[in-house]
């Protein structure tokens, strides 16, 4: 193989409310390999096929002096995340050539040597698209899962509110939710995300930007588990129609991620007042945990199709800026992946 360029996703700036494209994003073209003969030194060398494009990525694009419980973006590097990489050489014993790894910390660029294996995990594909493995089969779907088995406590019956429940996440914890036999209510932001989520099952699915959730929740006769992508208004209508001793399962905030000035809940007293189980869920700490049955149920459900799942390809590394701000925004329709590179 002749020397080729490797385009890079680079952070270049950091925004103050939603990225824009080329200014915070930018592509950089000046680097070039020689997959054949760049230098190992006991690492390994991969050819990114996948990348995914996440909420919690805007989150990294921070001052250094926000902390927060992942560091952030380097400016000036590139940016890193889930992605499905196939190794073309290798010098580790650890990683054979031909491997498909899936990764958290993949660096957004077309070819990239490592020395670590720690951060990488060989797949055995069941027969389903690569692109799966960083949705409903990757970090996404391991949210969902990880947080409803560690969380929720679910017992045949009660009734769960999920919010986004049309996205990766939401959607997934709908359908786990109904194979334990709970009620499940369901908010998203369009009326294809809300029939997506009836689709994966939910018994009421609704509009929180056509209908107001206080009614929703006071009419359904209240909560006992909260699985929270939002934050804001939504997270205050659920502490409020919350039955004794509900779960809470704080997976995100988006209405905080491109909006500093966003609405806080001002009832945050239910908590005390009905003896609130809230807990903060980070899929990376509950991997050691979970991951391994994961990998072992969860794709085998896909492709039986028992599991429903929407996502969004888009082609080529120069994408990763819109595909950021479209996710920020909602544009998106389904979860959003990149395709780098074909083998």
């Amino acid at each position: 193989m002749a020397i080729v360029k490797n385009l890079r996703a680079i952070f270049a700036e950091v925004p103050t409310g939603y990225v824009e494209p080329g200014k915070h994003v930018t592509i950089d073209e000046s680097q070039t390999i020689d997959p054949d003969k760049v230098q190992l030194d006991g690492g390994f060398l991969v050819k990114t096929l996948v990348l995914s494009i996440d909420p919690y990525m805007r989150g990294k694009m921070r001052d250094p002096s926000q902390k927060s419980y992942s560091p952030p973006f380097e400016r000036g590097e590139p940016l890193y995340g889930y992605g499905i990489a196939v190794v073309l050489r290798s010098e580790n014993s650890a990683i054979q050539t031909g491997d498909h790894l899936y990764c958290r910390t993949l660096r957004y660029e077309e070819y990239s040597v490592y020395k670590d294996a720690s951060a990488f995990r060989a797949l055995q594909n069941v027969g389903v698209p690569w692109t799966l493995y960083v949705g409903v089969l990757g970090m996404p779907g391991q949210t969902a899962y990880y947080g409803w088995k560690e969380y929720s406590a679910a017992q045949k019956g009660e009734t769960v509110f999920v919010s986004t429940a049309g996205g990766a996440v939401g959607s997934l914890v709908v359908q786990l939710a109904k194979r334990d036999g709970l009620k499940v209510i369901a908010s998203a932001g369009s009326d294809e995300k809300v029939a997506f989520a009836r689709e994966c099952g939910a018994d009421v699915s609704f509009n929180y930007k056509v209908e107001d959730t206080n009614d929703i929740l006071a009419r359904e006769g209240g909560i006992d588990i909260y699985f929270d992508n939002v934050g804001g208004k939504q997270l205050e209508s659920a502490l409020e129609h919350a039955h004794d001793r509900a779960r809470f399962i704080e997976c995100g905030m988006a209405s905080i991620y491109n909006n500093p000035e966003a609405y806080t809940p001002k009832n945050l007293m239910r908590i005390v007042q009905s003896e609130l189980r809230v807990f903060g869920l980070l899929v990376f700490r509950l991997a050691d945990k979970y991951q391994d049955e994961f990998f072992q149920v969860m794709p085998r459900l896909v492709k039986d199709g028992q599991i429903k799942f929407k996502e969004e390809i888009v082609y080529g590394l120069d994408k990763v800026g819109q595909a950021i701000l479209d996710v920020g925004t909602g544009a998106n329709s389904g979860k959003v992946v990149v395709i780098v590179s074909e083998e």
